[in-house]
């Protein structure tokens, strides 16, 4: 098995009423796959509408009609957490050398970071999200994509997951997405482990 030629960063974006540390346990899972990377977890910059944890944006009240709008005015305090990251990590220069990831709210992020052409990352992984971003899309990078999603999450229909990869395909973005039988609004360690053979693939 190759190894990556340097240092990855993965940056880990949890979903709404969660927060960093949800997530953290999955570095364990992928270290194997990406010897040597950096794996980061941050809290979302506002405390949950809903009481515990945090969100990226507010979901009280959300809409299809109203959601782009919100992802938008979420931008400035996300790409501030983001950027931190990046350059405390010394990757500002090496940003195809890092990996968003995210779940749920964290892949609508996520997705919306590279769809919108602002963070030219090397590579996507969202589990149980959608794409929700303002239009027009204008990615700057083929980022590789890998949508995972349970065909029974009750919180996010994996139709959106479909429907995502239909978009970002005609942009140049190679996505990958895995529908798994009877899941919910989860992740699979078999989703997992998918996810670390395809950052692997994808920064080697």
């Amino acid at each position: 098995m190759s190894t990556i030629a340097s240092h990855a960063l993965v940056i880990m974006l949890h979903g709404v009423g969660s927060s960093g540390a949800d997530l953290a346990p999955l570095a364990s899972v992928w270290k194997d796959a990406l010897p040597g990377a950096v794996f980061a977890s941050p809290n979302a910059p506002s405390h949950s509408s809903f009481g515990a944890g945090y969100q990226w944006f507010s979901v009280a009240g959300v809409t299809e009609e109203n959601r782009s709008g919100r992802i938008e005015e979420a931008r400035p305090a996300f790409d501030a957490t983001i950027s931190a990251i990046i350059k405390e990590n010394g990757f500002a220069d090496r940003l195809d050398r890092a990996v968003l990831v995210g779940f749920s709210q964290g892949t609508i992020m996520a997705l919306d970071a590279v769809a919108s052409g602002r963070w030219p990352v090397g590579a996507v992984v969202g589990f149980s999200g959608r794409l929700a971003s303002p239009l027009p899309l204008a990615p700057v990078v083929k980022t590789p994509v890998l949508l995972v999603h349970g065909s029974a999450d009750p919180v996010i229909p994996s139709a959106e997951t479909t429907r995502a990869a239909a978009a970002l395909q005609p942009l140049g973005m190679n996505t990958e997405t895995i529908i798994v039988p009877g899941l919910g609004h989860t992740i699979s360690a078999d989703g997992a482990a998918r996810a670390g053979a395809f950052m692997a693939e994808a920064l080697k």
